[in-house]
């Protein structure tokens, strides 16, 4: 089992008593029994002109000045000029100037860093660990833009690590990420078949295979609705996902519809839960109008 959260402000206007990343985290920590191993969030900033928002995997001993100073050393070697550094955690960020193509620069980077993710709004903070206490630790309370999206794991097929948590990227495009419970039974046959076409993939992790292949959907000038429409009939397995872009989240369900997800919406959000019990948490007291999306939907809503 595993759990997926998402959150999506339509108009700007708030109606929770806490901060976008405290009601993301507290629905998480409301079906921590459904993944206690690991968790993360995809946080949606307001852009920032022409910054990226960059962050890397460093190891947690002394080797991390080293890496630090590798990852300096090859973003200008690709005329990446750093504005803003932090270090939290087992993650390096940056934000930082780059005019070129962000999936020139991914392909530069890779087999020498370890990218989280690289975004004009998106950053992805993951790690081992249960939502609460990794809120802390990375300041996630402190997030308060229009959306995003969140996951709890409970590891089955890979083991318990920072890089094998969700959410995935889709490596080379900014801004787009996903969350998913369940299994694509033919990831195997869908990753060669985007990899003859140009696509890469960081890990083995078949959420990270949901982003880019809607990554290389959108990539072809397909609209994100038709690009979720049309992962029903090329994706297999049993599967609940969440989608994120730099202005909307969106859902899709497979034909059996054996992984939950609960939706309550209103005039001013929509909110993603795999339970209802994670939706309590944003409005404790109050009667909820929830619904579950029928098998093979799909959904789309848009910041206003």
């Amino acid at each position: 089992m595993c759990a997926i959260a998402g959150l999506l402000f339509k108009n700007g206007k708030r109606n929770l008593n806490m901060t976008t990343g405290q009601a993301l985290t507290a629905m998480l920590d409301a079906t921590l029994h459904r993944g206690p191993d690991s968790a993360g969030w995809a946080l949606y900033h307001e852009p920032m002109g022409d910054l990226l928002h960059m962050r890397f995997f460093i190891s947690d001993n002394g080797s991390r000045e080293e890496e630090i100073r590798s990852i300096r050393e090859r973003l200008a070697a690709q005329s990446v000029d750093i504005q803003k550094e932090q270090t939290l955690g087992c993650t390096y960020q940056v934000v930082a100037a780059y005019g070129g193509s962000v999936l020139e620069l991914t392909r530069a980077l890779e087999g020498v860093t370890k990218l989280v993710s690289i975004g004009t709004s998106l950053d992805i903070i993951k790690d081992v660990g249960q939502p609460m206490g990794l809120s802390q630790k990375y300041d996630i309370a402190k997030f308060d833009g229009n959306h995003g999206i969140a996951h709890i794991r409970l590891a089955t097929e890979s083991g318990v690590h920072a890089d094998t948590s969700h959410p995935f990227w889709a490596c080379g495009f900014p801004d787009v990420a996903t969350v998913h419970n369940g299994q694509i039974t033919n990831y195997w046959i869908m990753r060669r078949r985007l990899e003859r076409k140009g696509m890469h993939f960081q890990t083995e992790n078949d959420t990270e295979l949901i982003a880019v292949y809607l990554a290389y959907q959108m990539s072809r000038s397909i609209s994100l609705e038709e690009s979720l429409a049309s992962s029903l009939e090329d994706l297999d397995g049993t599967f609940s996902y969440l989608v994120a872009t730099q202005n909307a989240i969106g859902y899709a369900k497979d034909k059996l519809a054996a992984k939950p997800m609960v939706k309550y919406e209103d005039e001013d959000l929509i909110a993603i839960s795999s339970e209802e019990v994670g939706l309590n948490r944003l409005f404790p007291g109050k009667a909820l109008e929830t619904s579950e999306p029928a098998p093979l939907t799909y959904g789309l809503w848009t910041r206003n």
